[in-house]
């Protein structure tokens, strides 16, 4: 497959089991997955995965929510393909984990564990992959292919004292020569044609699309934004802080890589008009991360490896995961600084959110009030996994230039600059 694929499977936790699955996660992961119970790092083709427990609770109505169970990944294969890795790698695991669950199968055969699974799959409404088709196999290559160049250069003293340009010919006859290297010979693959296809007809679609519907968009945006003012007039956001203890809980699970997950859930305010609102802005969010913002640029934001956004419950609560570079509060500022426009949009409908005006302003921009909200909704994310843990989205940028400025000639500058990515 030629590009990355996100799978999120919800599942009830049976009532009175949620605090034996919760010592079980515990004893899988600190923050980082440990390979007990379920070995992620067997699987090839996976980037990242989360085992999170949501824990019971009541709605804004309330009404009761049981604990749930929620399995969040990122893949280069297809859905089926990575549930059949998954059951065939840690079926026993499996077993443990979602043997606390409602309607697991007690007959327990791979059949059964996989129709499970797949009933158990939900769709995310929005979703986001920093660079699309960059699978995990070239993420790897790419390191180690920039750490040879390094060994190489370093066992030669001269080096440093040849011009760029002989040193770059050096490197391509290391390469030419190592059959290892085979693979770093010719252009990084990316997404085959045939997706590409499927995806200028989608954007394409997706334009002609809002282009009819706009004569009925400029009608309603009247209505709508006279039904947002008073919205936004009757919304409370107090500034709650987070406990004290909660906070250092969560630091706990912090920092143990340079790459950070980061998990948070809330309800959304009540009512149909925020319902469509919300639903509106993650089909048009999911079309911007698929279209636009599908080369290591989220608006401005460079540091996301992955996103998503998911409803749970009838649309009452919604969760957002994403794995990112640098601390949480770095994470936080960089999109207060950069974008706290797009953080009023799809978060504003979250309940307790920071008051915003006109959906856009506002908002996030009460940096103290919005990283109190985040605190408040983080879960614990202990059971997390990445396949390339100790790279950042910079390290990878880095690593993909080396290996494309292996290509060809080069002029004077670009030798140069190639050596100065080393």
């Amino acid at each position: 497959m030629s590009h990355q694929v996100a799978v999120t499977i919800v599942a009830e936790v049976r009532p009175g089991e949620a605090e034996r699955l919760d010592r079980l996660l515990r004893s899988m992961g600190d923050g980082l997955a440990n390979g007990s119970v379920v070995d992620l790092a067997t699987l090839p083709d996976l980037h990242f995965a989360r085992f999170v427990l949501l824990e019971e609770t009541r709605d804004l109505r309330d009404r009761p929510i049981p604990a749930l169970l929620l399995y969040m990944s990122d893949v280069d294969v297809s859905r089926d393909r990575h549930l059949a890795d998954l059951v065939d790698a840690g079926s026993d695991g499996l077993d443990q984990l979602y043997g606390h669950c409602e309607g697991y199968p007690e007959s327990r055969t791979r059949e059964t564990r996989l129709a499970y699974l797949r009933a158990h799959v939900v769709k995310e409404q929005a979703r986001y992959f920093n660079t699309t088709g960059r699978n995990v196999r070239r993420v790897r290559q790419e390191a180690e292919l920039r750490d040879g160049i390094e060994k190489l250069l370093d066992g030669r003293p001269d080096s440093t004292d040849r011009d760029p340009q002989s040193v770059r010919k050096a490197v391509q006859e290391l390469v030419a020569r190592d059959e290892s290297l085979r693979w770093a010979r010719g252009p990084a693959p990316g997404p085959d044609f045939g997706f590409r296809v499927k995806e200028t007809l989608h954007f394409v679609a997706g334009v002609l699309l809002a282009l009819l519907l706009s004569p009925l968009l400029l009608l309603i945006a009247p209505v709508f934004l006279l039904l947002l003012w008073l919205h936004e007039r009757s919304d409370r956001a107090p500034h709650v802080p987070a406990p004290l203890e909660r906070v250092e809980e969560l630091a706990e699970l912090e920092d143990l890589a340079p790459q950070n997950p980061f998990t948070a859930v809330g309800f959304l305010k009540p009512g149909i008009f925020r319902r469509l609102t919300i639903r509106t802005i993650f089909v048009a969010l999911d079309f911007a991360a698929r279209h636009l913002f599908n080369h290591g640029n989220l608006a401005g934001v460079k540091t996301i490896h992955s996103a998503r956004w998911v409803a749970l419950n009838e649309w009452r609560r919604v969760i957002f995961a994403s794995n990112y570079d640098g601390s949480r509060e770095s994470y936080m500022d960089d999109f207060v600084d950069k974008i706290a426009w797009g953080l009023n949009v799809s978060f504003g409908s979250g309940y307790g959110f920071p008051n915003t005006r006109w959906l856009f302003f506002d908002g996030a921009k009460d940096e103290q009030a919005f990283k109190d909200f985040l605190r408040r909704h983080l879960v614990a994310t202990r059971v997390w996994h990445s396949a390339y843990a100790c790279l950042t989205n910079a390290n990878i940028e880095n690593n993909a230039r080396i290996r494309a400025g292996l290509q060809g000639e080069a002029e004077p500058d670009d030798a140069r600059r190639w050596v100065q990515a080393l």
